[in-house]
This record gives C-alpha cells, structure tokens and sequence, in this order.
C-alpha cells in the first residue's frame, strides 16, 4: 500500500508508549521527531510536515485522553484525525450522468486509469465510455482499447486521426448513449506549451463536469509544480493517485493535493482493471496505521462473492455454507472469491490488526508463498471426483496417491489441503446458528482488537491460510 514505510514507521514509534497510563513532553518530542523523519521520508513537503507535528504535539500535551484510554490509543487518535485532516476529503463523484476529463504527464497512468474508472462506474449500475484522444504517444490507441474490452466498457478512437480535438468531438457523439464518459488526454515528459494547448483546447471542446489529475505515486516534490501549473490550465477538480503497489513514497502526491486545495478521487494499483479503489480518507489512514478498513474490506468480498457466483451455473447462496456439511466445493468457491479481492497483502491492510505490526513481521514473500499455496489446491481439487468434491473426509490413501499423480503435486500437498478444509468446516461450524446480534458483537469486536481502535490483536487470519 501507498506509504508503507511511513506506515511502519509511525506504528513502531507509537508501540514506544504502550503500558504507559500517562505521557510526558520527553515523550511526546521523542514522538513527534520520529513522526516528521517518516514524513520527511515520505517526500512530504517540509512546512507540510511542520505544520502537522506541531499540532500532533500541541493535542498530545494539552488535549486529556478519555476515561479507560492508554496513553498509545491517545496519541494514536490524534495522529489519526490529523493525517485524515490532511489528505483531506473524497472527491466528489456522484453516480450520474457526467463528462470526466483527465490530464497528466505521461506515464503517469492515465490511459490504465481511464479503463479502471470505467470499470468501477460499471460495477455501480451505470453505462461508462472511454474516449481516447492520446495521438503522441505510440501505443496509446491499441492500449486503452485493449483495457477496455478487459473491463467491457464501450470505447472510442480513432487511429487514422491526428487531431486529438477531433476525436474527441467525434467521440462524444459516438458516445452519447453512455452514462459517463471519461476522456483520456495525451500526455508529454514535462509540462510543455504544447500539452498544456491541446489540454485548453479538448476542455473547450468537452466542456467536462470534472477534470482530474492523474499523478503517479513516485513523483515525489515535483508533483506540487506539476499540480499548480494544470490547475491554472484547465482547473482540477479531483487527484488519482496511481502505481500503489510499487516502491513510490507516495508523500509528494499528497503534498500536491493539500497545496492545490484539491482532493482525491481514486487510488490505483496494479495492472487489472479491477486494481482500483474509491478513496476514502478514514479508511486509507485507518489501513496507513494498522487499524484496518472494514468498509472497504466489505465491498471488496461482496464484489467478490457476487462475481463467483454469477460463474456458477447452479444456483448457489454463499449462506447455505453456514448451514450443512461444508464440502470442498464450498472451500473452491471460497479461494475463488479470495482471488477476485486482489492481492493478498492488500486484503490483509483492511483486517483490523493484521495490517498493522504483524504484517510487518512476515517475511516479503509471505504472501507470495500464500498464493501460490491456493494456485496448488485449486489444481489438486481439479484432479477429484464429484463425490470427492462433496464428500472429503471419505478419500483414503489410496485416492490421494492417484490425486498427486494426476494434479501433478506431491502427495504431501494433498493432505495439506484435506486438513485445511477441516480447519474451515470447524471454523464455519462456530458460525452456524449465530444471530445478527451474535455477528454484530463479533464484528465489533475485530475493530476493537486489543487496543480499542484496532491497533494491535490480529487473530486466525483468512480462515487458515496462509502463514496466520
């Protein structure tokens, strides 16, 4: 996730003050202090970051913590609402009929952007289009087209045009039976007369209800001069911050919002179209500090579940697994589902307590070593029968030697799998004649953790998998 390091390095500094019924100023400096190196290491703009630390001091000495509060969920409150203060609030996108225009340097991640946005529109019930205009770089054409069929989203170009004005004329009236429409600009190696021309120019011709800036995450101090010179141009309503899931620091791009004025609209990582999310402060800072982000954790498995069971030819309530035999079926529908949420490390950032210290404890492959774990059960499961399937616990030796044999894995692998799913038919049987209250009271308490605001705790992990 964006910011990992700094995440990692304000969770170490807090877990400094825990068992501490009060702090004292030495402490609160010595807080502080580290709180503005993760900043400053970050890429966020120093008067930004002096501003900041200066008021998480000024509340950690003056402000009394409630009754029963450590002194570490006190500080931690704070800094908290002071790093959602300052990524400020979401943009504003209602779910309607709109014109998007979006500008950035390129290689920014614009023309990916684009796809994803009208993928994420299309899962709310509305009809998207991308229009590309991009006629200077090489590529763009075939490239958005090609992301645009992944997304099934209509799309318009023209790779016989020169004239990006044109196209987007022609593409708007193409379009006009969609519900949004986002077009997609060119983009140059810096902010050229030219490009900032051709920006004025297709703004005229769309006349957009939003203009967002897509800025990649690793642009660093630049991106405040990058940020100021397009407002100035066309105006921007609104900021995707894309390329989360590499090394960027992030810090700069978040400088670049809090100077413009502007806010945030999306977060991208990845390159599937489905690697995009709406951004929402209190669960970004919430994730940043370990807390996790149940919102979007909940979108993410409904999402998920849905499109698992729109592939299924048979009729299938993921309810019906919490009241009869859990068969290894019902597991495959489960790994599907996991597999459509995204990567597992970014799952795990929206658990309350697993994103925070213990994430940062497991070694950089972990995760990889989970996946690949799922990718070997699904073919081993490929490899069974239907009574197989459904009955498990009647598959003896002499099935698991010819299972390893035709799924091409270890026998070993085998009953790996066989003993996962009786970890999960007994945790799902815990859950079977549970109330709403019961799984309200349950889900409470996940966001609690140990330290009442999800900062420590952790627990079984994704129901067995992986190294939890």
């Amino acid at each position: 996730m964006v910011l990992d390091d700094l995440g990692s390095s304000l969770r170490g500094t807090l877990d400094s003050l825990r068992g501490k019924s009060r702090i004292d100023e030495e402490d609160v400096e010595k807080v502080v202090k580290e709180i503005q190196r993760s900043l400053l290491q970050a890429d966020v703009d120093v008067s930004l970051v002096m501003e900041l630390s200066d008021s998480i001091e000024e509340r950690s000495l003056e402000e009394e913590p409630p009754a029963g509060t450590t002194a570490r969920d006190h500080v931690l409150r704070i800094v908290y609402e002071e790093l959602v203060d300052l990524v400020g609030e979401s943009t504003e996108l209602p779910l309607e009929e709109q014109t998007i225009m979006l500008a950035g340097l390129q290689g920014s991640g614009k023309t990916t952007t684009a796809a994803k946005m009208a993928w994420w529109f299309s899962k709310k019930g509305l009809r998207p289009a991308v229009i590309q205009t991009d006629t200077f770089r090489p590529g763009a054409y075939e490239q958005a087209k090609q992301m645009c069929e992944r997304a099934e989203v209509d799309f318009y170009g023209d790779p016989d045009e020169d004239d990006p004005v044109k196209i987007a004329r022609d593409g708007l009236e193409a379009t006009e039976d969609a519900d949004v429409r986002i077009v997609d600009t060119a983009g140059r190696h810096a902010l050229e007369d030219d490009l900032i021309d051709e920006i004025e120019e297709i703004e005229a011709t769309v006349q957009p209800d939003r203009s967002l800036l897509v800025l990649d995450a690793a642009i660093g101090q630049g991106a405040k001069d990058q940020a100021t010179q397009f407002e100035t141009s066309v105006g921007i309503d609104g900021v995707v911050i894309t390329k989360l899931d590499g090394t960027a620091k992030g810090g700069g791009a978040l400088t670049a919002v809090n100077e413009t004025g502007s806010t945030i609209a999306f977060l991208g990582s990845g390159e599937t179209v489905q690697d995009i999310e709406r951004f929402e402060p209190s669960g970004f800072i919430s994730r940043l500090l370990g807390m996790g982000d149940l919102k979007q954790l909940t979108e993410r498995v409904e999402r998920a579940m849905e499109e698992t069971q729109a592939e299924e030819e048979e009729d299938w309530d993921p309810e019906d697994m919490l009241k009869g035999e859990f068969t290894l079926k019902d597991m495959k529908r489960q790994m599907d589902a996991m597999n459509k949420m995204g990567p597992l490390d970014q799952v795990m950032d929206m658990i309350p307590g697993m994103g925070g210290g213990l994430m940062d404890q497991l070694p950089d492959d972990a995760m990889d070593v989970t996946q690949d774990r799922m990718r070997n059960f699904e073919v081993v499961m490929d490899s069974m029968t239907e009574d197989e399937l459904e009955n498990p616990r009647s598959i003896g030796a002499s099935q698991v030697r010819r299972i390893a044999k035709g799924s091409g894995q270890g026998e070993e692998t085998v009953r790996e799998l066989l003993e996962q799913h009786k970890m999960m038919s007994r945790t799902m049987k815990q859950f079977q004649g549970m109330g709403d209250g019961d799984m309200q009271r349950m889900m409470k308490k996940m966001q609690q953790g140990d330290g009442g605001m999800g900062g420590g705790g952790g627990g079984g992990g994704m129901g067995g998998f992986g190294p939890f």
